[in-house]
């Protein structure tokens, strides 16, 4: 028997990079998965990868009406919602005399209330089930501690950290496991955002910044979606059925708690 047979999952940002990943795994594990994305057109074309247990929802995190419409569409498409994961996000960096209003309102629009809000519509759905279900936060390495040029997206996930840590005490006499993953440095598109990023903001060249990180990895090397898998399907799974609040490291050695 598969670990997650019969489970519903919705997962946001889903149509690349990690919350891909996780989708792949959990289908691998029986589960039924909604590829939920601001791109609609992106994750229907994941979901048609995926196969037949996999299906596209649009999805703002933004909105509260999107997301309230998301949790519809995953009910009326597979009957219920058992797995959420918060996947969703995104980064920004700037000298801290630079930041705007802008980039901090937009980033904590979709990692800190995007987070909570899906996190509530989930839960009133799992609630109104009766039988529980599991919520998957994603955190990082650098909600765990300030980094010089990234002062409001290390605070979104410093939040993230936090609200799991409140809305699993809270949610669990429902039934409902809350807990956080918190990657390392994950290769892909975004990382090659964030190398720019950093190669204007420190005068480097581009390649350079991602270099540099990647020889602080004490495993050596960045991560790779499917080294997130793991940890997200033991967490939506009965084995983590007495766990809640907590937010689990999967970086390589970075940090240590």
């Amino acid at each position: 028997m598969k670990r997650l047979d019969g489970k519903s999952a919705l997962i946001t940002g889903a149509a690349r990079g990690i919350g891909r990943g996780f989708a792949e795994a959990y289908i691998r594990e029986g589960a039924t998965v909604a590829i939920a994305d601001l791109n609609l057109a992106a994750a229907e074309k994941t979901a048609d990868e995926l196969g037949e247990n996999a299906y596209a929802v649009h999805l703002d995190v933004s909105q509260q009406s999107s997301i309230d419409a998301a949790v519809d569409a995953v009910v009326s498409k597979a009957g219920k919602l058992d797995i959420l994961i918060n996947n969703a996000a995104l980064f920004d960096a700037a000298e801290t005399v630079d930041i705007t209003r802008e980039s901090f309102e937009k980033l904590y629009s979709v990692n800190v209330a995007g987070t909570l809000f899906t996190m509530q519509a989930a839960a009133i759905q799992m609630i109104a089930q009766g039988h529980g279900g599991k919520i998957i936060n994603m955190a990082s390495q650098a909600g765990r501690r300030g980094e010089s040029l990234v002062l409001v997206y290390c605070s979104t996930k410093a939040a993230v950290i936090s609200m799991t840590q409140s809305a699993g005490l809270n949610l669990i006499r429902h039934g409902i496991n809350v807990n956080a993953i918190a990657p390392g440095v994950v290769d892909g598109e975004h990382w090659e955002h964030v190398d720019s990023m950093f190669a204007k903001l420190e005068n480097k060249k581009v390649g350079e910044k991602r270099a540099e990180v990647e020889a602080g990895v004490p495993a050596g090397r960045f991560a790779i979606p499917q080294d997130l898998s793991g940890m997200a399907i033991f967490l939506a799974s009965a084995e983590s059925d007495y766990i809640l609040s907590q937010t689990y490291n999967v970086d390589g050695g970075q940090w240590m708690n």
